[in-house]
Protein backbone atom coordinates (compact mmCIF):
# COMPACT_ATOMS: atom_id res chain seq x y z
CA UNK A 1 0.00 0.00 0.00
CA UNK A 2 2.99 2.37 0.06
CA UNK A 3 2.33 3.63 -3.46
CA UNK A 4 -1.30 4.54 -2.74
CA UNK A 5 -0.33 6.19 0.55
CA UNK A 6 2.05 8.44 -1.39
CA UNK A 7 -0.48 9.11 -4.13
CA UNK A 8 -3.68 9.82 -2.19
CA UNK A 9 -3.11 13.55 -1.86
CA UNK A 10 -1.83 13.85 -5.43
CA UNK A 11 -5.06 12.59 -7.05
CA UNK A 12 -6.17 15.04 -9.72
CA UNK A 13 -8.56 13.19 -12.04
CA UNK A 14 -11.18 10.43 -12.16
CA UNK A 15 -8.77 7.83 -13.52
CA UNK A 16 -6.27 8.17 -10.68
CA UNK A 17 -9.08 8.33 -8.11
CA UNK A 18 -10.62 5.14 -9.50
CA UNK A 19 -7.30 3.29 -9.44
CA UNK A 20 -6.53 4.39 -5.89
CA UNK A 21 -10.05 3.58 -4.65
CA UNK A 22 -9.94 0.05 -6.04
CA UNK A 23 -6.48 -0.52 -4.56
CA UNK A 24 -7.62 0.74 -1.13
CA UNK A 25 -10.77 -1.41 -1.37
CA UNK A 26 -8.78 -4.56 -2.00
CA UNK A 27 -6.39 -3.72 0.81
CA UNK A 28 -9.18 -3.10 3.33
CA UNK A 29 -11.24 -6.07 2.12
CA UNK A 30 -8.29 -8.26 3.13
CA UNK A 31 -7.01 -6.48 6.23
CA UNK A 32 -9.85 -4.63 8.00
CA UNK A 33 -11.61 -7.47 9.88
CA UNK A 34 -15.06 -5.92 10.29
CA UNK A 35 -15.16 -4.86 6.63
CA UNK A 36 -13.93 -8.30 5.51
CA UNK A 37 -16.68 -9.97 7.55
CA UNK A 38 -19.29 -7.53 6.25
CA UNK A 39 -18.36 -8.30 2.65
CA UNK A 40 -18.55 -12.02 3.40
CA UNK A 41 -21.99 -11.57 4.97
CA UNK A 42 -23.12 -9.82 1.78
CA UNK A 43 -21.66 -12.64 -0.32
CA UNK A 44 -19.30 -10.25 -2.08
CA UNK A 45 -16.05 -11.66 -3.46
CA UNK A 46 -13.60 -8.71 -3.56
CA UNK A 47 -11.87 -10.18 -6.61
CA UNK A 48 -15.05 -9.61 -8.65
CA UNK A 49 -15.18 -5.87 -7.88
CA UNK A 50 -13.72 -3.99 -10.84
CA UNK A 51 -15.60 -0.68 -10.68
CA UNK A 52 -15.87 1.87 -7.89
CA UNK A 53 -19.66 1.73 -8.16
CA UNK A 54 -19.58 -2.00 -7.24
CA UNK A 55 -17.86 -1.40 -3.89
CA UNK A 56 -20.14 -2.09 -0.87
CA UNK A 57 -20.24 0.66 1.75
CA UNK A 58 -19.92 -0.16 5.45
CA UNK A 59 -22.78 1.31 7.53
CA UNK A 60 -21.38 4.03 9.77
CA UNK A 61 -23.11 2.39 12.76
CA UNK A 62 -20.34 -0.22 12.86
CA UNK A 63 -18.07 2.43 14.40
CA UNK A 64 -20.31 2.14 17.49
CA UNK A 65 -20.10 -1.63 17.82
CA UNK A 66 -16.71 -2.62 16.34
CA UNK A 67 -13.15 -1.43 16.11
CA UNK A 68 -12.89 -0.47 12.46
CA UNK A 69 -9.17 -0.70 11.83
CA UNK A 70 -6.57 -2.61 9.81
CA UNK A 71 -5.74 -5.70 11.85
CA UNK A 72 -2.06 -5.14 12.60
CA UNK A 73 -2.29 -1.42 13.39
CA UNK A 74 -2.49 0.31 16.76
CA UNK A 75 -4.34 3.56 17.35
CA UNK A 76 -2.39 6.76 17.87
CA UNK A 77 -5.66 8.65 18.41
CA UNK A 78 -9.23 7.64 19.18
CA UNK A 79 -11.88 10.14 18.11
CA UNK A 80 -15.29 9.97 19.76
CA UNK A 81 -18.53 11.32 18.33
CA UNK A 82 -20.78 13.70 20.19
CA UNK A 83 -24.37 12.61 20.62
CA UNK A 84 -27.41 12.33 22.81
CA UNK A 85 -26.81 11.28 26.41
CA UNK A 86 -27.26 7.53 26.79
CA UNK A 87 -26.56 6.80 23.12
CA UNK A 88 -23.37 4.86 22.47
CA UNK A 89 -20.86 7.08 20.63
CA UNK A 90 -18.90 6.18 17.52
CA UNK A 91 -15.19 5.61 17.99
CA UNK A 92 -12.71 6.11 15.18
CA UNK A 93 -9.36 4.45 15.90
CA UNK A 94 -6.79 6.46 13.95
CA UNK A 95 -3.58 4.54 13.34
CA UNK A 96 -1.66 7.45 11.81
CA UNK A 97 -2.36 10.94 13.16
CA UNK A 98 -0.11 12.47 10.51
CA UNK A 99 -2.45 11.13 7.81
CA UNK A 100 -5.38 13.01 9.35
CA UNK A 101 -3.27 16.16 9.70
CA UNK A 102 -2.18 15.92 6.06
CA UNK A 103 -5.78 15.43 4.93
CA UNK A 104 -7.37 18.43 6.65
CA UNK A 105 -4.45 20.78 5.97
CA UNK A 106 -4.37 19.81 2.28
CA UNK A 107 -8.14 20.28 1.94
CA UNK A 108 -8.03 23.63 3.73
CA UNK A 109 -5.24 24.81 1.44
CA UNK A 110 -7.21 23.71 -1.61
CA UNK A 111 -10.39 25.55 -0.64
CA UNK A 112 -9.07 28.48 1.42
CA UNK A 113 -5.27 28.82 0.96
CA UNK A 114 -2.66 28.40 3.71
CA UNK A 115 -3.85 28.74 7.33
CA UNK A 116 -1.13 31.33 8.07
CA UNK A 117 -2.93 33.80 5.81
CA UNK A 118 -5.90 33.96 8.25
CA UNK A 119 -6.86 34.86 11.76
CA UNK A 120 -8.76 31.67 12.71
CA UNK A 121 -11.41 31.82 15.42
CA UNK A 122 -13.18 28.72 16.75
CA UNK A 123 -16.51 28.84 18.58
CA UNK A 124 -17.06 25.19 19.50
CA UNK A 125 -18.38 24.97 23.09
CA UNK A 126 -20.13 21.61 22.72
CA UNK A 127 -16.94 20.07 21.34
CA UNK A 128 -14.43 21.68 23.69
CA UNK A 129 -16.35 20.48 26.73
CA UNK A 130 -15.69 16.83 25.95
CA UNK A 131 -12.63 14.81 24.97
CA UNK A 132 -11.83 13.04 21.72
CA UNK A 133 -13.28 15.51 19.21
CA UNK A 134 -11.76 15.24 15.73
CA UNK A 135 -13.05 18.76 14.96
CA UNK A 136 -11.23 20.23 17.97
CA UNK A 137 -8.06 18.40 16.91
CA UNK A 138 -8.35 19.87 13.41
CA UNK A 139 -9.09 23.41 14.58
CA UNK A 140 -6.29 23.34 17.16
CA UNK A 141 -3.85 22.42 14.40
CA UNK A 142 -5.14 25.12 12.02
CA UNK A 143 -5.12 27.76 14.77
CA UNK A 144 -1.48 26.98 15.55
CA UNK A 145 -0.63 27.10 11.84
CA UNK A 146 -2.39 30.46 11.61
CA UNK A 147 0.06 32.07 14.01
CA UNK A 148 -2.11 35.18 14.41
CA UNK A 149 -2.13 36.43 18.04
CA UNK A 150 -5.93 36.54 18.14
CA UNK A 151 -6.43 33.07 16.64
CA UNK A 152 -7.85 30.67 19.18
CA UNK A 153 -10.82 28.97 20.82
CA UNK A 154 -13.59 31.09 22.29
CA UNK A 155 -15.70 28.96 24.62
CA UNK A 156 -18.46 31.08 26.17
CA UNK A 157 -16.71 34.45 26.00
CA UNK A 158 -18.84 35.87 23.20
CA UNK A 159 -18.09 39.47 24.15
CA UNK A 160 -14.35 38.92 23.67
CA UNK A 161 -14.98 37.14 20.39
CA UNK A 162 -17.18 40.01 19.18
CA UNK A 163 -14.39 42.46 20.09
CA UNK A 164 -11.85 40.45 18.08
CA UNK A 165 -14.20 40.31 15.10
CA UNK A 166 -14.64 44.09 15.28
CA UNK A 167 -10.85 44.58 15.31
CA UNK A 168 -10.40 42.31 12.32
CA UNK A 169 -13.26 44.12 10.62
CA UNK A 170 -11.46 47.41 11.03
CA UNK A 171 -7.97 46.28 10.02
CA UNK A 172 -9.32 44.19 7.08
CA UNK A 173 -7.27 41.15 8.08
CA UNK A 174 -8.61 37.93 6.46
CA UNK A 175 -10.49 36.08 9.18
CA UNK A 176 -12.31 32.77 9.44
CA UNK A 177 -14.81 32.13 12.23
CA UNK A 178 -15.72 28.44 12.55
CA UNK A 179 -18.58 27.64 14.88
CA UNK A 180 -21.18 25.12 15.90
CA UNK A 181 -24.63 26.29 14.80
CA UNK A 182 -26.22 27.06 18.18
CA UNK A 183 -23.18 29.08 19.34
CA UNK A 184 -23.12 31.12 16.13
CA UNK A 185 -26.80 31.93 16.67
CA UNK A 186 -26.03 33.03 20.23
CA UNK A 187 -23.31 35.33 18.87
CA UNK A 188 -25.62 36.64 16.17
CA UNK A 189 -28.35 37.50 18.68
CA UNK A 190 -26.10 39.03 21.33
CA UNK A 191 -23.56 40.77 19.09
CA UNK A 192 -24.93 41.48 15.62
CA UNK A 193 -22.52 43.47 13.45
CA UNK A 194 -21.86 44.14 9.79
CA UNK A 195 -18.79 42.20 8.71
CA UNK A 196 -16.68 42.91 5.66
CA UNK A 197 -16.06 40.50 2.80
CA UNK A 198 -12.65 39.63 4.29
CA UNK A 199 -14.39 37.84 7.19
CA UNK A 200 -15.93 34.41 6.60
CA UNK A 201 -18.33 32.63 8.93
CA UNK A 202 -18.40 28.84 8.67
CA UNK A 203 -20.92 26.61 10.43
CA UNK A 204 -20.20 23.00 11.26
CA UNK A 205 -23.85 22.12 11.92
CA UNK A 206 -25.39 20.84 15.12
CA UNK A 207 -27.70 22.34 17.74
CA UNK A 208 -26.48 19.76 20.30
CA UNK A 209 -29.78 20.00 22.15
CA UNK A 210 -29.25 23.70 22.87
CA UNK A 211 -31.81 24.99 20.34
CA UNK A 212 -34.51 23.63 18.09
CA UNK A 213 -33.21 22.08 14.90
CA UNK A 214 -33.63 24.12 11.73
CA UNK A 215 -32.89 23.58 8.07
CA UNK A 216 -29.57 24.90 6.81
CA UNK A 217 -31.13 27.59 4.62
CA UNK A 218 -32.98 29.07 7.62
CA UNK A 219 -29.82 29.02 9.74
CA UNK A 220 -27.83 30.72 6.99
CA UNK A 221 -30.46 33.43 6.47
CA UNK A 222 -30.38 34.32 10.17
CA UNK A 223 -26.58 34.46 10.23
CA UNK A 224 -26.35 36.44 6.99
CA UNK A 225 -28.85 38.96 8.33
CA UNK A 226 -27.06 39.36 11.69
CA UNK A 227 -23.59 39.76 10.17
CA UNK A 228 -24.40 41.51 6.90
CA UNK A 229 -22.83 38.73 4.84
CA UNK A 230 -23.75 37.48 1.38
CA UNK A 231 -22.89 33.85 2.15
CA UNK A 232 -22.29 31.49 5.07
CA UNK A 233 -19.71 28.75 4.60
CA UNK A 234 -20.16 25.18 5.84
CA UNK A 235 -17.98 22.19 6.69
CA UNK A 236 -19.14 18.60 6.18
CA UNK A 237 -17.19 16.07 8.20
CA UNK A 238 -17.71 13.45 10.87
CA UNK A 239 -15.88 11.43 13.47
CA UNK A 240 -15.70 8.40 11.17
CA UNK A 241 -13.96 10.31 8.35
CA UNK A 242 -10.53 11.89 8.06
CA UNK A 243 -11.51 14.31 5.29
CA UNK A 244 -13.93 17.22 5.02
CA UNK A 245 -16.03 18.74 2.26
CA UNK A 246 -16.65 22.48 2.19
CA UNK A 247 -19.38 24.81 1.00
CA UNK A 248 -18.74 28.48 0.25
CA UNK A 249 -22.46 29.23 0.20
CA UNK A 250 -25.95 28.02 -0.65
CA UNK A 251 -25.28 24.67 1.07
CA UNK A 252 -23.48 23.27 -2.00
CA UNK A 253 -20.52 21.17 -0.86
CA UNK A 254 -17.44 20.11 -2.80
CA UNK A 255 -14.93 17.41 -1.90
CA UNK A 256 -11.15 17.36 -2.11
CA UNK A 257 -9.90 15.05 -4.90
CA UNK A 258 -9.36 12.05 -2.59
CA UNK A 259 -12.97 12.14 -1.36
CA UNK A 260 -16.16 11.37 -3.30
CA UNK A 261 -19.90 11.34 -2.56
CA UNK A 262 -22.33 8.79 -3.98
CA UNK A 263 -26.04 8.48 -3.18
CA UNK A 264 -27.77 5.17 -2.43
CA UNK A 265 -31.39 4.10 -2.61
CA UNK A 266 -32.77 4.38 0.98
CA UNK A 267 -34.74 1.15 0.50
CA UNK A 268 -31.97 -0.81 -1.23
CA UNK A 269 -28.58 0.21 0.22
CA UNK A 270 -26.61 -1.67 -2.45
CA UNK A 271 -28.19 0.33 -5.29
CA UNK A 272 -26.75 3.73 -6.27
CA UNK A 273 -28.90 6.58 -7.56
CA UNK A 274 -28.25 8.98 -10.42
CA UNK A 275 -27.29 12.65 -10.09
CA UNK A 276 -30.17 14.78 -8.89
CA UNK A 277 -31.93 11.97 -7.00
CA UNK A 278 -32.20 12.12 -3.21
CA UNK A 279 -31.06 9.24 -1.01
CA UNK A 280 -28.53 8.11 1.56
CA UNK A 281 -25.07 9.67 1.39
CA UNK A 282 -22.19 7.26 0.81
CA UNK A 283 -18.69 8.65 1.28
CA UNK A 284 -15.43 7.44 -0.19
CA UNK A 285 -12.64 8.91 1.92
CA UNK A 286 -9.28 7.55 0.81
CA UNK A 287 -7.60 9.23 3.79
CA UNK A 288 -9.33 6.53 5.89
CA UNK A 289 -6.56 4.25 4.71
CA UNK A 290 -6.16 2.31 7.96
CA UNK A 291 -9.86 1.89 8.83
CA UNK A 292 -12.54 1.84 6.12
CA UNK A 293 -12.73 4.27 3.21
CA UNK A 294 -16.25 3.31 2.11
CA UNK A 295 -18.88 4.57 4.56
CA UNK A 296 -22.67 4.58 4.29
CA UNK A 297 -23.65 7.56 6.46
CA UNK A 298 -26.92 8.37 8.19
CA UNK A 299 -27.32 11.54 6.13
CA UNK A 300 -29.74 12.18 3.28
CA UNK A 301 -28.58 14.16 0.28
CA UNK A 302 -28.19 14.44 -3.45
CA UNK A 303 -25.29 14.86 -5.85
CA UNK A 304 -25.42 17.26 -8.79
CA UNK A 305 -24.02 16.70 -12.27
CA UNK A 306 -20.98 18.87 -11.52
CA UNK A 307 -20.05 16.73 -8.50
CA UNK A 308 -21.24 19.16 -5.84
CA UNK A 309 -23.68 17.81 -3.27
CA UNK A 310 -26.30 18.88 -0.76
CA UNK A 311 -27.06 17.48 2.69
CA UNK A 312 -30.84 17.37 3.11
CA UNK A 313 -31.20 15.88 6.59
CA UNK A 314 -30.92 12.64 8.52
CA UNK A 315 -32.63 9.27 8.34
CA UNK A 316 -35.56 9.01 10.73
CA UNK A 317 -34.32 5.72 12.16
CA UNK A 318 -31.14 5.59 14.21
CA UNK A 319 -29.60 2.54 12.56
CA UNK A 320 -28.72 2.22 8.90
CA UNK A 321 -30.01 -0.80 7.00
CA UNK A 322 -27.37 -3.52 6.85
CA UNK A 323 -26.02 -3.28 10.39
CA UNK A 324 -27.79 -6.44 11.46
CA UNK A 325 -25.61 -8.48 9.10
CA UNK A 326 -22.97 -8.54 11.85
CA UNK A 327 -23.55 -8.72 15.58
CA UNK A 328 -20.80 -7.81 18.02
Amino acid sequence: MSRTLQDIFNINDHRTFRAAALEVFNYQARHTPVYREYLAALGVDPSTVSEVEQIPFLPVEFFKSHTVMVEWKRAELVFESSGTTGIKPSLHHVADASLYNKSFVSAFQQFYSDPYTYCILALLPAYLERSGSSLVHMMDHLIKDSGHPDSGFYLHNLEELASVLQKRNEDHYPTLLVGVSFALLDLAEQHPMTLGDHIMVMETGGMKGQRKEMVRSELHEQLKSAFGLNAIHSEYGMTELLSQAYSKGEGLFRCPPWMKILVRDPNDPLTLLSAGQSGGINVIDLANLNSCSFIATGDLGKVHEDGSFEVLGRFDHSDIRGCNLLVS
